[in-house]
């Protein structure tokens, strides 16, 4: 937590550097993508950064995998007031989203009451879950793949397959690649000017570039009408595939010795 440079960097990232690019994106309209689609694209953009993903990649990228844990873990509880609010701000939809309090206790249940839940219980199970390895990755892993099949039964049930062209889709994809892409350059930039070291600057990589399918669902399914769920989730279904599909080569890259071009290295720092 003393590394608050490092994490106001992530956050930075996350809620403004992201929402500011969404909100650019609007020139996309309607010449490259559909008013739905861009309210997808800038939802997306308003939800957190993951957690089990940007930790496992910054683990083998050798980055700092403690400052990895906070910063994502801050997104996400920070998330669970900031997404809501963004939404309020920045969204306009056809159906209008559903923030009042219902909607911020129904978030606090599913997102935030679990990881407090978690950390009270765990000086009781700590030891009894580092025997069973197997059972906690199975639950684990299980969860998010629950989370991913849900968002795209979501999208089969609402039939956003037949109302969306495949041109459509192709422009989501390379929207969301240059989206992604932006940020990652961006972050690069950010750590060398804050002149942070190789760990340091891994983190902001990969926990600023980062955004959370696993809380974005129900974040939508809280906020939004059930009609309009599909579309809205369908620009962050694409887009959590492409950031895992890109940073799993970047950090392969960099778990072989590679630092992020242009981040300052150590001697540098103490200079």
């Amino acid at each position: 937590m003393r590394q608050w440079k490092l994490h106001l960097l992530v956050l930075a990232t996350t809620f403004l550097i992201f929402p500011v690019l969404g909100l650019a994106a609007r020139t996309l309209v309607p010449s490259v993508l559909t008013i739905d689609l861009y309210n997808g694209l800038l939802f997306l953009c308003l939800v957190p950064s993951t957690v089990q993903s940007s930790i496992a990649f910054t683990s083998i990228a050798r980055g700092h995998v403690s400052a990895a844990i906070v910063s994502a873990s801050l997104s996400n509880i920070l998330g669970v007031v900031l997404t809501p609010l963004l939404v309020v701000l920045l969204m306009q939809t056809s159906g209008a989203p559903r923030v009042d309090g219902t909607a911020i206790r129904d978030i606090v249940l599913q997102l935030l009451l679990p990881f407090a839940m978690g950390q009270l219980l765990r000086p009781l199970i700590a030891d009894w879950l580092a025997q069973h390895t197997l059972l906690t990755k199975a639950v684990d892993r299980g969860s998010i793949l629950l989370v991913v099949y849900t968002a795209f039964s979501i999208g089969m049930t609402a039939h956003i397959w037949s109302s969306v062209d495949p041109w459509q889709l192709v422009a989501v994809a390379v929207v969301s690649t240059v989206l992604l892409a932006l940020v990652l350059a961006i972050t690069v930039a950010t750590g060398r000017l804050a002149r942070l070291d190789r760990g340091d600057a891994i983190v902001l990589l990969f926990c600023g570039s980062k955004k959370s399918l696993a809380s974005g669902l129900p974040m939508a399914l809280v906020l939004f009408p059930a009609t309009g769920v599909g579309l809205i989730m369908l620009p962050l279904m694409i887009f959590h595939q492409i950031q895992l599909m890109v940073c799993s080569a970047i950090a392969s890259r960099l778990s072989r010795g590679g630092e992020p071009e242009g981040t300052s290295s150590p001697r540098a720092v103490r200079a």
